[in-house]
């Protein structure tokens, strides 16, 4: 190519750089201020978009996982866009390194949910368990996010019923939530109604699994869109080595 030609390739990566940039860093923004909301007004949030509400998402903790998804997206988007606009070779190789430390933790957090999945249902069992029996009946946004969770997932607890028993629900209301009993009266024991021997954890697996297609898809698409910004953000570093 003539050097002209190198120039106009240059400047148009340079530009589509920018811009992708700024997107990433506006939808950031975006995403930490809505973390900050859900996280100041959880109630309001939940009104909004609770019965829209993805039943993974209402198992974690979703003001948190937005701010720091919010924040991730904000410093990424400021590296390649500044980046790029000013042709500073720190800046660039600080984005390369940024998406590909995200790219190598996506890779293992990949592999161990392939190849620990039991593990980490221990794991979330020993963490979300113990707030159920503390929390459910006490804090309202955390009982709430529950009712609809067992409501509409059809389950009962994140093990199954007995994730209540010594609870300070049941300690004080001498019963199972009324959601454990689905649509007929409350029985004395929700066990003998087959359905509810299943808790949400292994339901939200099911549905996890049965939609596995979609989400390795736009996995698959996310970890092209790492790869390429990468190999963008090291051509033009390469080439201000050049000019």
């Amino acid at each position: 190519l003539s050097p002209g030609a190198k120039m106009g390739c240059f400047t148009f990566i340079k530009v589509m750089m920018i811009l992708f940039n700024l997107a990433i860093f506006l939808s950031g923004g975006t995403l930490l201020g809505v973390g900050i909301w859900v996280k100041v007004d959880g109630q309001s949030f939940l009104k909004i978009f609770g019965s829209l509400s993805s039943s993974v998402l209402q198992v974690v903790n979703v003001s948190y996982l937005l701010i720091v998804i919010g924040a991730i997206l904000l410093v990424i988007g400021f590296l390649g866009c500044y980046g790029a606009q000013k042709e500073s070779k720190c800046l660039l190789m600080m984005f390369f390194s940024v998406v590909l430390i995200i790219f190598i933790a996506e890779i293992a957090a990949a592999v161990v949910a392939l190849v620990f999945t039991g593990l980490a249902e221990t794991l979330l069992a020993g963490l979300v368990t113990p707030l159920l029996k503390e929390k459910y009946g006490v804090d309202d946004t955390f009982t709430h996010i529950w009712n609809v969770t067992m409501t509409k997932v059809h389950c009962c607890g994140l093990n199954n019923y007995t994730d209540f028993n010594n609870s300070y629900f049941y300690e004080t209301r001498g019963s199972y939530p009324r959601q454990c009993f689905g649509v007929s009266p409350p029985l004395a024991h929700p066990h003998l109604r087959g359905c509810l021997l299943q808790g949400c954890f292994q339901q939200i697996l099911e549905e996890i699994r049965t939609n596995a297609g979609v989400a390795g898809g736009v996995a698959a698409g996310i970890a092209a869109l790492e790869i390429a910004a990468m190999a963008v953000s090291m051509y033009l570093y390469c080439r201000l080595d050049e000019k």
